[in-house]
C-alpha cells in the first residue's frame, strides 16, 4: 500500500447547497472537532471559497497538514476544477476549487465530487471485488457507482449523476442542469417540496413543513413525499439490475424525514429487482453524517494535492 501523502491530521470539509460541514480528522478516521454552516450558495464562487476556508481554520487547519474537499457539481481531481454543475450554487461551474481554497489556506486541498467521497467511506468496508451503488437525495439528488471495488469516475468524471437519469415520474418537470423529466426534479427536497404546492395550493418553505404536514394526516403532504420516494426507488432498482450490486445505500437530508419516504422508496426499489436480486435492500451509510467528511478527509491523504495558483485567489 502506498504510504499517505499527509500522515498527520487533516481537514475534511462537505460542501453541499444548504450547508459546508468541516471536521478535523485524526489518522485513524476520529473527527477531533467539527464544526456546520450554512452555505453562501447565492453570493457566488468567491463567498463560497471564503466559507470553506473559514470553516476550516474554526475546526483546526492551523494544526493540520491538508485539506479534502467533498464538493458539489463534477469535479476534476487532478485539477481540483468544478467543471460543471447546476445553479443550485450560484456561479460554480469553473470554479478553481481547490486552488482558491489553498490560496486562502496556504495548505494542499484535493477535491472530488461530494458523492464518490462518500461512498469511497462505503466501499472501504467492502471485499476488494465489490459493486457499490450509492444515492444521496437531498438538495439535489446524486450518485456514485464502484464496480470491481474501484469508484468511477467516467468521462469528464460525470459517472454516478443518478439525478439525471430520466424518470417517468418527472415527466415535463423542469431539472436544475436545464434539461426535463430528470429524477432530481421529482425526488429531491426541494421538488418533493414544490410537489407539495403544486397539488395543494398551500405554501411550505421547506420539505420539513411538508413532512411535518404529512406527520399531521395532510394527504397532499403524504402524497408528495411518497411520489418522490417512489420514483427515487424505481430509479435506483433499475440501476441494481443492471449493476447487480452488492450494496446499495442512500443517504443524504431527506431520507431522514422518516419512514413514510423510506418504506415507500424500499417498496418501489424491491417491485423492480430481478428474482435473483429479491434479497436486495437500500441501506443508510455506515458512517452517518460523518460519511463526506471522513471521506473528504481521505481524499486529503490519498489524491495528489492541487496547489495555489501563483496569481493569487480567483475571485
Amino acid at each position: 500500500m502506498t504510504a499517505p501523502h499527509h500522515p498527520g491530521p487533516v481537514v475534511g470539509l462537505d460542501l453541499g447547497g444548504t450547508k459546508i460541514a468541516a471536521a478535523l480528522v485524526a489518522p485513524d478516521g476520529t473527527v477531533l472537532s467539527r464544526r456546520t454552516d450554512p452555505t453562501p450558495a447565492t453570493r457566488g464562487p468567491a463567498a463560497v471559497l471564503d466559507a470553506l476556508a473559514s470553516a476550516a481554520r474554526a475546526v483546526g487547519a492551523a494544526g493540520a497538514t491538508a485539506i479534502g474537499v467533498a464538493a458539489a457539481g463534477v469535479i476534476d481531481p487532478a485539477t481540483g476544477t468544478v467543471v460543471s454543475a447546476t445553479d443550485t450554487i450560484h456561479r460554480w461551474a469553473g470554479t478553481a476549487l481547490g486552488p482558491g481554497l489553498t490560496a486562502r489556506t496556504g495548505l494542499p486541498v484535493a477535491c472530488d465530487n461530494d458523492v464518490r467521497a462518500a461512498a469511497a467511506t462505503e466501499l472501504a468496508t467492502l471485499p476488494g471485488d465489490a459493486v457499490l451503488l450509492y444515492a444521496a437525495v437531498g438538495t439535489g439528488v446524486g450518485g456514485a457507482v464502484a464496480t470491481s471495488g474501484r469508484l468511477l469516475h467516467g468521462t469528464a468524471g460525470v459517472a454516478g449523476h443518478l439525478g439525471h437519469l430520466p424518470s417517468p415520474e418527472a415527466a415535463g418537470l423542469p431539472c436544475t442542469c436545464g434539461a426535463t423529466g430528470h429524477l432530481e426534479a421529482v425526488a429531491a427536497g426541494p421538488a418533493i417540496t414544490a410537489h407539495y404546492r403544486r397539488t395543494s395550493g398551500e405554501p411550505a418553505p421547506s420539505l420539513h413543513t411538508v413532512a411535518a404536514r404529512a406527520a399531521h394526516g395532510d394527504p397532499h403532504a403524504t402524497s408528495a413525499i411518497a411520489h418522490g420516494a417512489r420514483a427515487a426507488g424505481r430509479a435506483l432498482g433499475g440501476l441494481a439490475n443492471l449493476l447487480a450490486p452488492h450494496r446499495v445505500v442512500v443517504a443524504g437530508g431527506v431520507p431522514h424525514i422518516g419512514p413514510l419516504y423510506q418504506d415507500a422508496l424500499r417498496e418501489a426499489f424491491t417491485a423492480e429487482l430481478m428474482p435473483p436480486l429479491r434479497g436486495l435492500r437500500p441501506v443508510p451509510p455506515l458512517a452517518g453524517s460523518d460519511a463526506a467528511v471522513l471521506g473528504a478527509a481521505a481524499l486529503a491523504r490519498a489524491l495528489p494535492p492541487t496547489h495555489a495558483p501563483t496569481t493569487g485567489a480567483p475571485s
